[in-house]
């Protein structure tokens, strides 16, 4: 059952290689995911694979459109994401900070409507 009184938000890792992290970078990564997960704050992570693997699919209407390439074609994409809980903005707003420190990549943060 989800707290109401908790938001959600998204932090997409922005990346713009595609090269997996370093072992460095790993590291802090599963100390961050530790954190999250210490303070009640992880729901899920994950990594993407390269933007070459993307598929656009479009069936509105009985359309059956494949494009079997990404949505856009940019130097920067989204390698990963965190799915996280927090009590306020201001608290994801940090952990996004925490969390481009330990990929050592750009991040975006957004929270999920409802």
């Amino acid at each position: 059952m989800r707290d109401p009184t908790m938001k959600r938000f998204m932090i997409f890792v922005i990346d713009d290689s595609t090269e997996l992290a370093t072992a460095q970078e790993m590291a802090a990564i599963d100390r961050f995911n530790d954190q999250l997960r210490s303070h009640g704050h992880w729901l899920f992570a994950g990594g993407l694979s390269a933007p070459a693997n993307g598929n656009v699919i479009d069936n509105r209407l009985g359309a059956n459109v494949s494009t079997d390439k990404p949505l856009f074609d940019a130097r920067e994409n989204y390698s990963g994401f965190w799915l996280i809980q927090v009590e306020s903005s201001e608290v994801a707003k940090q952990l996004a900070f925490d969390a481009s420190k330990a990929c050592h990549r750009k991040v975006e943060l957004r929270p999920l409507l409802g």
